[in-house]
């Protein structure tokens, strides 16, 4: 199976594909004729939006923090695929709690279930997409490339973003190690760091308070929209030289400490 630095014709799969950056980024494969798995909980919209990305579009369901799911729904989509070459993973998220508080010291099995949902869940995933990509005939000299998805946070975390700067921060760290890794193999890796977006729960913030947030941003001081995450994972994807990096999408933002 060739695979193509372009899009067009390509095998794509996006996990976390049923909302927010990586639907827009689903979308936005489809669009440019590339073959798109979705990945996503049971209890998503995945369904119904491999229906809309159209003919050669499916669903799998999974649970990133199952190993075996998640093993089981990688087969099933490369099956339907029929290989793969492009593989953008999305899924995660975060909780609020300082290291210590009036409560006492932060939860470690909150700690745990954080670092296992974000950096312990793309690790697996990476693994094994990139056991798969390495199947490919190469084009170019390149079998695969993987988006993962980190946060600015990774590099300034707010109070009480302990946990989700540990989880972020290891991806972002891991990624320059894995492109190395792969790299005899034509398979790239990077990681888009983005600031706050418009995904989610942050989506229906009020537009005074989004303006309040994002004020330390150069330009624009506005939460980022998804399909601007999409934009990037998809120029990561025609431009070989994008590799090993974690790239922030963050119109200039600095977190401030709080």
């Amino acid at each position: 199976m060739n695979v193509r630095v372009k899009v067009k014709d390509s095998a794509a799969m996006v996990v976390g594909g049923a909302s927010g950056m990586g639907r827009a980024t689903a979308e936005r494969l489809a669009e440019r004729g590339a073959r798109v798995a979705v990945l996503d909980l049971p209890t998503s919209e995945g369904a119904a939006i491999a229906k809309e990305l159209g003919a050669g579009a499916s669903f799998h369901p999974c649970n990133v923090t199952d190993s075996d799911d998640v093993e089981a729904a990688l087969a099933a989509a490369v099956e339907d695929l029929g290989g793969l070459h492009i593989a953008v993973n999305t899924a995660g998220g975060g909780i609020s709690a300082r290291t210590l508080s009036k409560s006492g010291p932060h939860s470690l099995d909150a700690f745990r279930s954080v670092i296992e949902l974000n950096l312990i869940a793309t690790f697996n995933l990476n693994r094994l997409q990139a056991w798969h990509m390495s199947r490919n005939e190469p084009d170019d000299a390149e079998r695969g490339v993987i988006v993962n998805t980190s946060s600015i946070a990774a590099f300034e975390g707010q109070i009480g973003q302990v946990a989700y700067t540990a989880a972020k921060a290891g991806i972002a760290g891991m990624t320059l190690t894995m492109a190395r890794d792969l790299g005899s193999l034509g398979i790239r890796v990077t990681a888009i760091a983005p600031s706050l977006f418009a995904t989610g729960i942050t989506s229906r913030i009020p537009e005074e308070m989004a303006g309040e947030l994002t004020r330390d941003a150069a330009f624009p001081r506005r939460m980022g929209r998804p399909d601007e995450f999409a934009a990037l994972a998809l120029a990561i994807v025609e431009n070989q030289m994008l590799n090993g990096s974690a790239i922030r999408l963050d119109a200039g933002q600095r977190f401030a400490p709080k």
